[in-house]
């Protein structure tokens, strides 16, 4: 059976407007066939829906990108390892995307669109399948780490820094999957903060959002000596090793923590770019990291951290909101680029970067999910 990427994405853009009452109908229909999976997923299903949309998206946009394709698949394939995901799983999933799809895009609804979509999700299920099976005898499913640090910053926002029990293999700019004991079975999503050291330690920076149980156990009730669990590393959005270019980095709250793991990298490197680092938030206190960032720049004079603020009028530094500052410099299209904040932060400022004449292929985005949030 030939894929169809055109169908698929035909199809899928009619289901889009609709996602919301989709994924609720995707799981309600998965756990009525298949009552005995309800036990792999946390009490509250919000979260998971927008995940298993988002997830969704990106591979049916990418369909016709098998490179693309194949790393994300294999990434998540590797993390589904931690929630006992096995090959037999995959085909109650494909039969409730399979029916879910067809529900919601009855209209259009036609058998080979149905055969585009069961030869896309087979394509997708083995390549998860495989990379799982490849990663079994390798690593474990998850890390147990200690918290050895926990260091708040702001009345929001903590500095943790953990211990892994075993190496954990990843790349600057990466982000892990977080549980806490308070909360089994809800996992979040962290980035690290630093690049990879000989003491295999990570840092997180932790933003407690309202209603966010697993960023508020971090932030505000987690203490020395207690254990968390890691999932493994995913992201692209790391440093372009061969590069020489100059980089602007363009970081919007906890969105930071990303790009400050690329920028140690590309220090610890030996390579001289000029890096301009923008880091904004809505007031001065949120600026978390600002003594850590400027005894960075203190010891490598090719950073430049510039702290923005756009809320608080008092301010006597840079104000404004991070999209319209990228334009009060001169071009950036020479740079590689690096974004990380919230979805609509990181949205504008790439739109901007772009009219401004940065390629799309230079510009490296990352949007803060779930309880990131900033």
């Amino acid at each position: 059976m030939s894929l169809n990427p055109r169908l698929v994405k035909e199809s899928f853009s009619v289901v889009e407007p609709q996602a919301a009452k989709a994924t609720a109908y995707f799981y309600g229909r998965l756990f009525a066939e298949s009552p005995h999976l309800r036990g792999m997923f946390p009490p509250a299903m919000d979260v998971q829906r927008d995940r298993l949309f988002s997830a969704l998206t990106r591979i049916v946009w990418s369909v016709d990108s098998p490179d693309g394709m194949a790393a994300y698949l294999g990434q998540l394939g590797r993390d589904h390892r931690k929630y006992g995901v096995v090959a037999d799983h995959y085909t109650a999933v494909g039969n409730a995307l399979l029916a879910t799809i067809r529900r919601f895009a009855a209209d259009v609804w036609t058998d080979e669109i149905e055969a585009a979509w069961v030869s896309a999700f087979a394509a997708a299920a083995d390549a998860m399948i495989r990379s799982a099976e490849q990663d079994a005898g390798v690593s474990p499913a998850w890390w147990l780490a200690e918290v050895i640090d926990h260091e708040p910053r702001h009345r929001d926002i903590a500095v943790l820094t953990l211990r892994p029990t075993q190496p954990l293999p990843y790349t600057p700019g990466q982000y892990v999957n977080v549980q806490t004991a308070r909360w089994p079975r809800v996992w979040r999503t962290f980035s690290i903060a630093n690049a990879p050291r000989p003491d295999n330690t990570i840092r997180l920076h932790v933003r407690a959002v309202p209603g966010g149980w697993v960023s508020t156990a971090l932030a505000r009730h987690t203490r020395i000596g207690d254990t968390v669990m890691l999932g493994p590393p995913m992201g692209t959005m790391g440093p372009r090793e061969n590069s020489e270019r100059d980089v602007l980095c363009v970081a919007g709250g906890t969105g930071l923590a990303p790009l400050k793991a690329v920028i140690e990298s590309i220090i610890g490197s030996g390579r001289r770019p000029n890096i301009h680092l923008l880091y904004g938030a809505r007031t001065a206190g949120e600026l978390y990291d600002l003594p850590d960032l400027i005894a960075m720049a203190s010891s490598f004079p090719w950073l430049r951290v510039l702290p923005v603020v756009s809320d608080e009028p008092s301010y006597d530094g840079m104000r404004g909101h991070l999209p319209e500052v990228t334009q009060r410099f001169h071009s950036w299209a020479e740079h590689d680029v690096y974004v990380c904040g919230p979805t609509a932060m990181v949205n504008e400022t790439v739109r901007r970067l772009q009219s401004d004449g940065v390629p799309l292929s230079r510009i490296h985005r990352d949007v803060v999910p779930d309880e990131r949030a900033v």
